[in-house]
């Protein structure tokens, strides 16, 4: 930082609109840290903000900070926090339950009503030189892993939610649509739980050549592939990418008794095959974010039982931040872009 008041940021203003500004620097409250920001993820949800403005009924209304997937260190803590964490690295868990409501009470405080997200409005994120976290949810990392794994831990957190959505069990035959990050981490999760054959199907070859390298065991080009074949195979159907047209013929693939989870962020409705779902008994559900996931998602890429830093195929300032958002949609070779706050090009 050139200034110790304040800090750089990248701030949606508008629709395709991001504006680096000079904001100040947050001062920690009771229970909280502030942490110097090293690497931030690019997800979906922070390019359909940028496009769009809102995601459901999200709709933001004012100038915000986007960016959830963050590493960082604890630079300042605040009132009650031990100062021994000070110089601490660590993986954020980007949300703020209210703990006190039932589901919070009963360990789904993702399903708070309450809960604050960051980088969903009104709450800032984390394409910033620093960020306000809970002490709690600031979480930290081995020694050797870098900041970049660190920063992925939000979508293996992703993953590792839906695999237990899921039930995914060993031996196990699970199929995921969309070979995106969260499609590959899915699938390294299903191969965590046990399972021992894994299908993913996208049109983008690079995708699924990727997919090939990391555990899958067939990669199908649904432009020219059906799942025809697969007819009532799976025990466990993820879908990462909301798509309805990679989703529907999906739950042909499904075998009776088997599990459907929607993971990818699609539109508002979708029709499903409400007959078949019932004569199969097949479990359809969803997933919010995650929960209870960050110290297992850490070890499970600290200890290699999870490759997530193959994912980052392109690297930008916080002065690149609207080419981040932007890259998956215009490269087809990139899979998980990062913002490294220290790559910003001096004022």
């Amino acid at each position: 930082m050139s200034n110790t008041e304040t800090m750089l940021a990248s701030i949606l203003t508008a629709p395709h609109e991001i504006s680096l500004e000079r904001v100040p620097v947050p001062e920690p409250g009771p229970g909280q840290v502030l942490i110097r920001v090293t690497a931030v993820g690019v997800c979906g949800s922070d390019t359909h903000f940028y496009e769009t403005g809102a995601i459901g009924d999200i709709i933001v209304q004012g100038p915000l900070a986007l960016g959830h997937e963050t590493a960082g260190v604890i630079a300042v803590v605040g009132e009650g926090v031990d100062s021994a964490r000070i110089g601490t690295r660590v993986a954020v868990e980007p949300q703020t339950p209210c703990r006190r409501c039932e589901f919070c009470k009963t360990g789904r405080y993702h399903l708070c009503k309450q809960i604050r997200f960051y980088g969903a409005w009104p709450v800032d994120g984390s394409f910033s030189e620093y960020v306000l976290v809970d002490d709690d949810f600031a979480h930290e990392v081995p020694a050797d892993m870098t900041d970049e794994q660190a920063a992925l831990v939000e979508p293996v957190s992703v993953a590792l939610h839906a695999a237990r959505r899921a039930g995914i069990a060993a031996g196990d035959r699970v199929l995921i649509t969309g070979a995106g990050p969260i499609g590959i981490l899915c699938a390294q999760l299903a191969r965590v739980f046990g399972a021992t054959e894994i299908v993913i199907s996208d049109p983008i070859a690079h995708r699924r050549e990727f997919a090939l390298a990391h555990g899958v065991d067939r990669a199908l080009d649904p432009t020219v592939e059906d799942l025809s074949e697969y007819a009532q195979r799976f025990d466990v159907y993820l879908d990462a990418s909301g798509n309805a047209r990679a989703i529907i013929p999906a739950f042909e693939a499904i075998r009776r008794g088997g599990t459907a989870v929607l993971v990818g962020m699609g539109g508002n409705m979708l029709e499903v095959p409400i007959a078949l779902i019932q004569h199969r008994e097949i479990t359809l559900t969803g997933t919010f974010r995650y929960v209870n996931t960050w110290p297992v998602a850490i070890s499970l890429i600290a200890t290699g039982q999870v490759i997530a830093h193959d994912l980052v195929t392109g690297r930008y300032g916080l002065d690149g931040v609207e080419e981040a958002l932007m890259k998956a949609k215009t490269d087809p070779v990139a899979i998980k872009t990062m913002v490294i706050p220290s790559l910003t090009a001096a004022e």
